[in-house]
C-alpha cells in the first residue's frame, strides 16, 4: 500500500503540472490581463472562496450533525480554495481555461497565507478545541513549483514560441487527461475502505452538498459571459488538499478517522462536481483556438 501511495503521489504531481502547464499553453497575455484587471470580479472571488464557502462548510456540518472528525474535515477543505482540480474543470466544461487558471493560482496563493488562520477561527467557535500551526512558506512554495511555475512556462512558451505552444498543448492536454483519470482511480482505490466506513454518517453527503452549493457560489459571485461565470464556479468547488492534509499531519498526528473522512468529503464533492461540468460542456459547442496573442478569448478549447 506505501509503494501506491507513492505512485499515486507521483502521478498527482504530474497531473498538476501538466493541467497548469497545458492551461498556460492555452492562455495569452491579452487574457490574463483581461482577468487580473477586473477588480470586481477579484473580490467577489475572494469574498465567495475565502469567507462564505468556509463558513458554509462550518454551516453544513452542524447543521447535518456530522461527528468530529468529519466536521474537522469538512472546514478544513472548505477553507482551502485553489484546487487545481479547478482548472480540470474549466477544460471539462469547455469554459474559460484562461480565466479558471489563472484564478486558481491566484486562490491557492492567497489561500496559502489564509488557511490555517480561517480554520483556527472556525474551530474555535466550533469549539472543536484545536488549534492549527502550519508553514506558511511550504505551503507557499508547494503553490509555486507545481502549479505557479508550469503555468508560467506555457504562458511564456505561448508568447514567445507560439508555434510550439499550439504543437505541445494537445499533448499536454492529453497527459493532464490520463494522469486525472489514474488520480481518481487511485483515489477510490486507496480509500475505499475509508469510504465505505463514511456511509450512514452524513459525511458523504456533506461534501456533496458543499461541492454542489460551493459551485453555485461561485457562478452567482461572478461577472461576464456565462462560459466565464460558471468556471468560477468550477473553481470554488473543488478545494485544495495540499494545506488540509498538512493540517492533518502537523495538528491532529495523521489520525485515522480524520484521514478518512477527508477522503471521503473529497471524493463526494468531486462525484458532485463532474456530473456538473460535464452537462455543461455537452450544452456547448467548443470555440476555435485563436491564431495570434492578439485577441482575448473567453473560452478555450476542451482538450
Amino acid at each position: 500500500m506505501d509503494t501506491l501511495h507513492l505512485v499515486l503521489n507521483a502521478v498527482t504531481v504530474i497531473f498538476i503540472m501538466a493541467t497548469m502547464f497545458a492551461a498556460g499553453l492555452g492562455a495569452t497575455v491579452p487574457a490574463l490581463r483581461g482577468v487580473f484587471t477586473n477588480v470586481r470580479l477579484l473580490l467577489l472571488a475572494l469574498l465567495a472562496n475565502m469567507v462564505i464557502i468556509p463558513l458554509l462548510g462550518w454551516g453544513i456540518g452542524t447543521l447535518l450533525g456530522l461527528p468530529p472528525a468529519s466536521l474537522v474535515a469538512l472546514v478544513l477543505l472548505a477553507s482551502s480554495p485553489g484546487g487545481p482540480f479547478g482548472a480540470k474543470l474549466a477544460m471539462v466544461q469547455n469554459g474559460d481555461v484562461v480565466a479558471g487558471a489563472a484564478m486558481q493560482v491566484l486562490l491557492a496563493s492567497i489561500g496559502s497565507l489564509t488557511f490555517a488562520p480561517t480554520v483556527n477561527g472556525i474551530l474555535t467557535a466550533a469549539d472543536i478545541g484545536t488549534n492549527v500551526s502550519l508553514d506558511v512558506g511550504a505551503l507557499v512554495r508547494t503553490v509555486a513549483l507545481l502549479q505557479l511555475v508550469p503555468f508560467a512556462i506555457g504562458l511564456l512558451m505561448r508568447r514567445y514560441a507560439t508555434p510550439t505552444a499550439q504543437s505541445w498543448h494537445p499533448t499536454a492536454a492529453a497527459v493532464s487527461n490520463i494522469t486525472f483519470l489514474i488520480v481518481l482511480a487511485g483515489m477510490l482505490l486507496g480509500n475505499w475502505r475509508s469510504v465505505v466506513d463514511l456511509f450512514g454518517s452524513l459525511s458523504l453527503l456533506a461534501g456533496f452538498l458543499l461541492a454542489a452549493a460551493a459551485f453555485g457560489i461561485g457562478t452567482l459571485l461572478a461577472t461576464g459571459p456565462t462560459v466565464r461565470r460558471t468556471t468560477m464556479g468550477g473553481v470554488a468547488s473543488v478545494r485544495n488538499v495540499g494545506p488540509a492534509l498538512a493540517a492533518i499531519g502537523l495538528a491532529f498526528d495523521d489520525q485515522t478517522a480524520v484521514l478518512g473522512a477527508l477522503a471521503g468529503v473529497l471524493l463526494s464533492g468531486l462525484a458532485a462536481a463532474l456530473p456538473i461540468a460535464t452537462f455543461l460542456s455537452r450544452r456547448r459547442q467548443a470555440p476555435a483556438p485563436p491564431d495570434t496573442d492578439h485577441g482575448t478569448p473567453s473560452a478555450s478549447t476542451r482538450p
